[in-house]
């Protein structure tokens, strides 16, 4: 008898009515989940916040027109390379369009990633942090759906209960963190908006993500 093919779902196009035929996924709404998170302040020097300074000011007029490659390489992965997630000794750095898989017996989870930070440095082996979309506005794509299932993954993949990321749309960040509650079971939690045309905001984005990226550190023993 011929088995039945395991549907496969691919990052790039999952839609929110998709992903919830797949697992038991909720929005929780409390926004006291991001406090930990938020109120740790990393060490953001004046050479740091001069850098975001002069970035806004030279890419300001342009965040909004940018297609998805535009946007990532002229503002995006400035503010990445320099948060700089890399660390040799832990075996850590910052993947680019990395392929990953999450397999069940009744669906498939997969497709390329566009921003991840993982163990390994020739291949993401383990992934603790995505970064989703960089796209110009949210009409016929689903910033959202894209990447939770990533985070599915990368939670299930690592046998985490707890995984963090981010998505972007045009000027707007929004933080995300899943839980695991059971078996294809979870709830999410999406933090206010940030928008990186606005230096202030900038400058928190920033922060949140020197906190992150410490935390996986912390989280790892030297090799």
């Amino acid at each position: 008898m011929i088995k039945p093919k395991i549907p496969r779902y691919y990052f790039s196009k999952i839609k929110d009515q998709q992903l919830r035929k797949i697992v038991t996924i909720k929005q929780n709404f409390s926004k006291n989940k991001f406090n930990e998170w938020f109120n740790q302040q990393a060490s953001i020097s004046e050479e740091d916040s001069n850098f975001l300074t002069e970035l806004l000011t030279k890419e300001i007029d342009f965040i909004r027109l940018y297609k998805e490659e535009d946007l990532k390489v002229k503002f995006i992965a400035p503010i990445l390379n320099r948060v700089d997630f890399r660390d040799i000794n832990k075996e850590v750095r910052d993947f680019y369009e990395e392929k990953i898989t999450y397999q069940t017996d009744t669906f498939i989870l997969t497709g390329a990633t566009d921003f991840l930070v993982s163990k390994g440095l020739e291949y993401a082996e383990k992934p603790y942090f995505f970064i989703q979309e960089f796209k110009k506005s949210k009409e016929h794509h689903y910033p959202e759906a894209q990447l939770l299932a990533e985070l599915i993954a990368g939670l299930e993949l690592n046998n985490f209960r707890v995984i963090k990321g981010a998505y972007i749309v045009g000027a707007i960040w929004n933080f995300v963190i899943l839980e695991k509650l059971a078996i294809n079971t979870y709830h999410y939690f999406i933090s206010i908006n940030f928008d990186s045309s606005k230096i202030a905001d900038l400058i928190e984005i920033y922060n949140h993500l020197q906190v992150i990226k410490h935390a996986i550190l912390d989280s790892i023993a030297p090799v």
